[in-house]
């Protein structure tokens, strides 16, 4: 027999973030949908033995989060290896190392570190990972996860110093490839447990959804099939919805066609981290100028224009949304010639249907805004790297001397029209969906901070238009999907990033929808996480039943 219909559940006495109604402290969801929003008055109303009641106790409801860039199988991986955000040096670093390799790990896997802030400003020899990981084999992978450094162990048994990108440990392009690929050698099985691992991490930070940025080069197809076979109603352990992108490379509309009904037809586009360059701290970013600390790189391009403009030609035909990961200016110049080039032989009409999108764009000028503007290209953008890296004596400024003034423009894409969503390139940065926000309100460049409202939607519903999603989803409102999350917060405000003016207000005749206050003592705390009706996470205690 069919499982009997849940009740209808009312939640009340808290504070609702609805364009529906800014004022709104209750809401009725009935299935997998919201049924109302309104007052506590109103909602007394509705009250009665068929409805089950949630006593809010103060907290926030909004909209849940859609992280726009994750890696969720590496963000398993990372969960479960040694975390070297916190390393302020090279000797730290190295002492994490030989602490695991005293527990006994034949193999040590860690992540997160980045030595543009050390004294040393050097990364760790092969020999020096020997000696700490006393012959275990070693793959510490940097926080923006384009370079690593490898044991001299690790290094022998995979013939790395023969390949491209390899300095005495430090590996990028294809030696980084293929110490990768023999770290990450997994079972179905093994892949499951680090995504299921991952999805509930992301459930209990209040996301709904997570864009999955697959590739070839990253893992191999099983690994986005086996992700697939983990979301979705039918299973028992409720997840937050995978949005799947496939990065692979095509030139011919056969190709595209072939590889959009794979997957079992859930792709969102064959885009996402289809590399034409790689990243500022890995200095493989590709540049029109030199690196400030290197005068003699510009970066690396992986893909040249006509590459480039193959995949957008065989995509468009199709309507499939197609895309690319691109940091450094020279890399944008490369996209954008191809995306020219595409529309002189496909219209520009065209071009503009198959809403492409890029990730990252962190160092774009004037013309290259207005380029996307014209061709209809969104941006994946992640704030938390300007929160990281775009701080005075940072690795931006390392990097690009003055040039980091003109990084992660968020306000100036906004404003210029290009739709921005926003996501953390897990495991690169944390899923914290506030800090996101956040950064946004105190970017390094006080021309380019956004507000709180802004950014807030730029992480809900720009990331599901994004994918081509309803435009009912990502909001709060009667007859759209009940998709949320609760929070306990310190305080409400309504916020907005221009400091010359005051930068909040509690006032309820601004007529605005309030978001918690991000400079207070305790971050926003997620209480439970809902989609489409299902429980994805509830906090220990909070509405039992």
């Amino acid at each position: 027999m069919p499982s009997p219909r849940p009740a209808p559940v009312l939640y009340r006495n808290g504070s609702v973030y609805s364009p529906a109604d800014p004022f709104a402290t209750a809401m009725l969801v009935d299935g997998g949908t919201i049924a109302w929003v309104g007052t506590e008055h109103a909602a007394a109303n509705l009250e009665g033995p068929d409805v089950r009641s949630v006593d809010l106790d103060g907290a926030l409801v909004t909209p849940g989060f859609v992280d726009a860039h994750t890696h969720t199988t590496e963000t398993g991986i990372a969960l479960g290896s040694i975390d070297l955000t916190g390393c302020r040096s090279l000797a730290e670093l190295l002492d994490a190392v030989s602490a695991a390799a005293a527990a006994g790990s034949p193999t040590i896997l860690g992540f997160g570190w980045d030595e543009s802030g050390w004294p040393e400003k050097r990364v760790p020899t092969a020999a020096e990972l020997d000696r700490a990981g006393g012959g275990a084999l070693v793959y510490l992978v940097r926080a923006d996860i384009h370079s690593a450094v490898v044991s001299g162990t690790l290094a022998a048994g995979l013939g790395l110093a023969a390949l491209d990108g390899w300095d005495d440990g430090f590996v990028v392009r294809a030696a980084h490839e293929a110490s990768r690929q023999a770290t990450r050698s997994l079972t179905p099985e093994q892949r499951g447990t680090y995504q299921r691992a991952a999805l509930l991490h992301a459930a209990g930070r209040g996301y709904v959804g997570v864009t999955e940025m697959a590739a070839p080069h990253i893992a191999p197809r099983e690994d986005l099939e086996t992700l697939l076979s983990l979301d979705g109603p039918g299973h028992d352990l409720p997840l937050p919805e995978v949005i799947p992108y496939w990065a692979q490379l095509t030139s011919s509309r056969e190709e595209v066609r072939e590889l959009m009904q794979g997957f079992g037809g859930r792709l969102a586009g064959l885009a996402g981290d289809l590399n034409v360059d790689g990243s500022i701290g890995s200095r493989t970013a590709a540049l029109r100028e030199p690196y400030s600390d290197d005068p003699g790189n510009r970066g690396t391009l992986y893909l040249d224009v006509d590459a480039v403009t193959a995949h957008l030609l065989a995509t468009t035909a199709e309507t499939v949304q197609a895309g690319f990961h691109v940091i450094g200016d020279a890399g944008l110049d490369v996209v954008l010639q191809g995306l020219e080039l595409a529309a002189r032989e496909l219209g520009v009409e065209e071009v503009r249907r198959a809403r492409h999108r890029l990730e990252h764009v962190e160092l774009a000028d004037d013309a290259a805004i207005a380029a996307l503007v014209h061709y209809g290209v969104a941006v994946s953008g992640q704030p938390a790297f300007d929160a990281l890296w775009g701080v005075e004596d940072g690795l931006y400024g390392q990097r690009l001397g003055e040039r980091s003034a003109g990084m992660n423009r968020f306000a100036s894409l906004l404003s210029a029209g290009v739709l921005v969503a926003l996501g953390s390139d897990s495991p690169v940065t944390p899923l914290d969906p506030w800090a996101s926000v956040r950064a946004c309100l105190q970017h390094s460049s006080p021309a380019e901070t956004i507000s709180a409202r802004a950014a807030f939607i730029a992480h809900t519903r720009a990331s599901w238009r994004l994918s081509g999603r309803s435009p009912m989803m990502g909001q709060l409102a009667p007859g759209t999907p009940a998709s949320f999350a609760v929070w306990e917060v310190d305080e409400l405000m309504v916020q907005t990033p221009d400091n010359r003016v005051q930068s909040w207000s509690t006032d309820p005749r601004a007529g605005t929808p309030l978001l918690p206050a991000l400079d207070t003592e305790n971050a926003p705390l997620c209480l439970e996480t809902v989609h489409d009706g299902r429980r994805l996470y509830a906090a220990e205690g909070f509405a039992a039943g």
